[in-house]
């Protein structure tokens, strides 16, 4: 890796990685901001923006904008997150400054025009219908917002089609300003890409962007509780969580590999146990999701309303067992899979350019594979017995369910079972 960062006159950083071997290059703009930033009259408004910003400024047309990058072979896409939007663009290397000047001027100049905003906004709810029509995606919104009542990140990223419709041009324009500033804001590039030229290029191109930066997120409060839905379906959706860590937290690595551990793969703990000896389901796996200050550790099953009694208590146990049994050849198998991902999205250019825009945003510094694979490896069974401890046992679960779930284990039934987990001692560690 060959990084390089410059940080504009107004605080907009500009990363490389230079990739010399290719012909290609990845590169984006990746804000600070996502759907928790929203208030709750603005849900999904950070969709809607990103999808409007494709959709013509005062020089392009909606139209101009996707002729003009596949003219030169070139793509143009982008995505919102929880708590980041990017904008980005795969393209040749000769073809990067038309790439920037694309994005900058959908970022600065776009119009939001009348009738390509109602389109949009129609567009939108045909996909929040989708969701709705889909009863793991219904599963997990219920989940998200279980987890944090009440609260912008337990929102759903598409808003409800009440707020999608509600919002207009100035309501757009408003959000833009107020949440797009330079100092939230990561140039991002990988491969064929000279750093000193995509840093004259930023500073023509969006320079002239608010240098002062947005205003915090609020903070996140896990709260934890249940939402069972029962419904005519022919498997059960379950979603089982805790309070997961934030990026920054010391016991971040530990908590990840432990989601490797559990249900990481067709070798983890829940598959092996729940899927291949008993059979109890299709799909189960584990998943962590990291914030910048929460985070939220999960559970997925889909299964039979027949197996769903047998389902619940065994991967209750399961969680416990964590807690006292997972061995270092469990931790050394799963610390291999995730450096090997690691290694692997190194490969792709617009996996590169990614990363490093997101490490800046989260931790103000690119870090090096070699820092995150020692921070990897430092982490030992006893770790990941001790954080499987605390974040299951004597702790708030999230429970949410949809299909035919009737006698499904309650939120404060599998609290109990859970809670039944003899202590650790130190010495067991």
């Amino acid at each position: 890796m060959k990084v390089e960062t410059t940080v504009l006159e107004n605080g907009l950083t500009v990363v490389t990685d230079q990739m010399p071997h290719l012909k290609t290059a990845a590169l984006g703009v990746w804000v600070r901001t996502g759907s928790r930033a929203e208030n709750a009259d603005q849900n999904g408004i950070t969709h809607l923006l990103e999808h409007m910003a494709f959709k013509g400024t005062k020089g392009r047309s909606a139209r101009g904008i996707a002729e003009e990058i596949e003219a030169v072979g070139g793509e143009l896409n982008a995505s919102t997150s929880i708590e980041h939007t990017n904008y980005y663009a795969r393209i040749l290397a000769e073809d990067l400054p038309l790439a920037v000047d694309i994005l900058a001027d959908i970022l600065q100049n776009s119009t939001f025009e009348a009738e390509e905003l109602v389109r949009e906004q129609h567009v939108i709810l045909q996909e929040i219908g989708a969701s709705n029509d889909a009863p793991e995606d219904q599963a997990f919104d219920l989940f998200q917002a279980t987890a944090w009542p009440e609260q912008a990140i337990g929102r759903p990223i598409l808003g409800t089609p009440e707020t999608v419709q509600g919002f207009g041009r100035d309501s757009l324009n408003d959000y833009l300003a107020s949440r797009y500033r330079a100092p939230d804001m990561v140039l991002s590039a990988a491969g064929a890409v000279n750093h000193d030229e995509l840093v004259s290029l930023a500073r023509q191109k969006f320079g002239a962007i608010n240098s002062e930066p947005a205003a915090p997120d609020p903070d996140a409060r896990y709260s934890g509780g249940e939402k069972l839905l029962n419904k005519d379906l022919m498997e059960a959706q379950v979603l089982i969580g805790f309070e997961g860590r934030p990026y920054k937290a010391k016991d971040y690595y530990a908590i990840q590999i432990l989601a490797s551990v559990l249900g990481g793969g067709m070798s983890s703990r829940l598959f092996q146990e729940i899927r291949e000896k008993h059979g109890l389901c299709y799909a189960i796996y584990s998943f962590h999701w990291a914030f910048s200050d929460t985070g939220l550790f999960g559970i997925h099953a889909a299964t039979s309303h027949e197996d769903l009694g047998a389902l619940m208590p065994m991967i209750a146990d399961e969680l416990v067992s964590a807690a006292h049994t997972i061995t270092e050849d469990e931790v050394a198998r799963s610390r291999a899979q995730i450096r090997a991902g690691l290694m692997m999205a190194l490969e792709s250019p617009a996996a590169r350019a990614g990363q490093i825009a997101r490490q800046i945003l989260v931790h103000g510094r690119v870090l090096a594979p070699d820092e995150i694979s020692a921070k990897i490896e430092a982490v030992t069974a006893a770790d990941i017995r001790e954080v499987a401890y605390n974040t299951f046992v004597g702790t708030t679960p999230t429970l949410t369910a949809i299909g035919p779930i009737n006698g499904i284990m309650t939120a404060d039934e599998l609290a109990a079972r859970l809670q039944q987990a003899p202590v650790r001692q130190a010495a067991s560690m």
